[in-house]
């Protein structure tokens, strides 16, 4: 008679509620890992390491809480690593508010219908122009709707930071979809001078 060993325990069990749980949340992480990644061979990557230590860790999820936002927070970490292990770390620039961004209040600033319907290049466009940490808080919470509190949890940082640094993401994405939300409708006044 085989004996288990601890590390065995429940292990299929284990695999079917992690299988149930986590993976039907594998295009959402797939899809900000490649908004931040910028290439869908490093995204892809990143989306492996998440979701094997998702599955390591799978014991100390709790459930009935949000999957979606602990996995958001373990592919934020591992972003973090990779980029300190290539010696990058993505920095802020603190000077992001520009007097043009200020006359666009006319702008919906819950851009994420604007985003849903913008054609795909223009968005994305403007997704990968915003520093890394704005870009992180529009995917996590104008895109995946996480709440702040859950977006503060997976980027390790107050909540306060979440709210100011989305705020200047949405300004910047405004001043860069600023003639799209003309054309589509979500913002009216003078046009732009060039």
């Amino acid at each position: 008679m085989s004996e288990r060993r601890p590390y065995d325990r429940g292990t299929g069990d284990r695999r079917e509620r992690f299988a149930a749980t986590a993976w039907p949340f594998m295009r959402d992480i797939y899809g900000a890992a490649l908004r931040m990644c910028g290439r869908r061979e490093a995204a892809e990557d990143v989306v492996q390491e998440t979701f094997l230590r998702a599955f390591r860790t799978f014991d100390g999820f709790t459930p009935g809480t949000n999957c979606k936002a602990w996995l958001f927070t373990i592919m934020q970490s591992v972003i973090i690593n990779r980029a300190k292990h290539d010696g990058r770390r993505p920095e802020v620039s603190l000077d992001e508010e520009t007097t043009e961004a200020s006359r666009l209040a006319m702008v919906d600033p819950n851009l994420t219908a604007l985003v849903e319907r913008a054609p795909a290049p223009e968005v994305e466009a403007a997704l990968a122009a915003l520093p890394p940490d704005f870009r992180a808080v529009v995917l996590l919470v104008d895109l995946e709707e996480l709440t702040y509190e859950e977006a503060a949890q997976a980027l390790q940082c107050p909540v306060g930071t979440v709210r100011s640094r989305l705020a200047r993401a949405r300004r910047q994405l405004a001043v860069a979809l600023e003639e799209h939300a003309r054309r589509s409708g979500y913002a009216t006044g003078p046009e732009r001078r060039s």
